[in-house]
């Protein structure tokens, strides 16, 4: 699909049916991922299959062992290693990736073996650098680790509230490495993004749907969450997606 903009419209995506809907809206990629309340984690083989069967997006797909912090042990950069090799051969266009060492700097050690095991593959790298000690450091260490990305909220919860911090990151970048500004976006709110500079947003366009169970048996939980419930289903909604990405295009 031929785009009007440079802006790009990355969808934050869970599942199959959420792919089907960035890919009916026109987006220009997803970042695929698994477990949302874990702030996203590596997706399975069965997932990234399905999706790049039946969609023609770009997959990014997030390479990450579990939800928490980004301070991995040997184990888990282990098996990050192994997982970047099986989402390549599987045929994603991208991975998404950081790592941070227990002082907040950049695990700049770790990352640059992913950037030898992967090659010229592109990379992202996602909110890590939110909880960072100093991002503008950490800016220019991903540029000479030669990420294409960077996935910011500003280092607050949301982008709008981090939004002068995303625009200094804009700034210092000078097009050398894209900022996409990401956590939040929405219709609404996206035209200040634009405004600002940035090279990408990205919204998960989230919106929920009540479960098909009708028999629910009480004061159980299978994750242990009380306060989330399991008879919610998320995705994300053509609708929203389609209506950020009209905000985003030049007519």
């Amino acid at each position: 699909m031929e785009r009007n903009s440079r802006l790009a419209v990355e969808v934050c995506a869970y599942s199959l049916e959420s792919c089907l809907a960035a890919d009916r809206a026109g987006a220009d990629r997803v970042e695929l991922c698994a477990s949302p309340h874990d702030g996203g984690c590596t997706p399975s083989a069965g997932l990234v299959r399905a999706v790049l069967a039946r969609t023609s997006l770009e997959v990014h797909a997030m390479l990450r062992p579990r939800g928490g912090d980004f301070c991995y042990d040997a184990y888990e950069k282990q098996t990050m290693l192994e997982e970047a090799d099986e989402l390549i051969r599987s045929g994603v266009h991208g991975l998404v990736v950081g790592a941070l060492l227990p002082n907040g700097d950049l695990d700049v050690e770790f990352l640059q073996d992913v950037r030898n095991r992967v090659g010229d593959f592109p990379l992202t790298c996602h909110r890590a650098i939110d909880v960072s000690r100093e991002p503008e450091v950490v800016l220019e260490q991903l540029i000479e680790l030669k990420f294409q990305r960077i996935l910011t909220s500003g280092q607050k919860n949301k982008a709008l509230e981090g939004i002068e911090n995303i625009a200094q990151l804009v700034a210092k970048a000078a097009g050398r490495i894209e900022i996409m500004a990401g956590s939040g976006v929405n219709p609404q709110n996206c035209q200040q993004f634009i405004d600002i500079g940035v090279d990408a947003v990205h919204t998960s366009a989230r919106t929920v749907r009540d479960s098909a169970m009708d028999y629910r048996r009480p004061g159980i939980s299978m994750g242990g969450l009380t306060e989330v419930s399991e008879f919610e289903i998320a995705y994300a909604s053509e609708a929203l997606i389609r209506e950020t990405i009209q905000q985003v295009r030049l007519d």
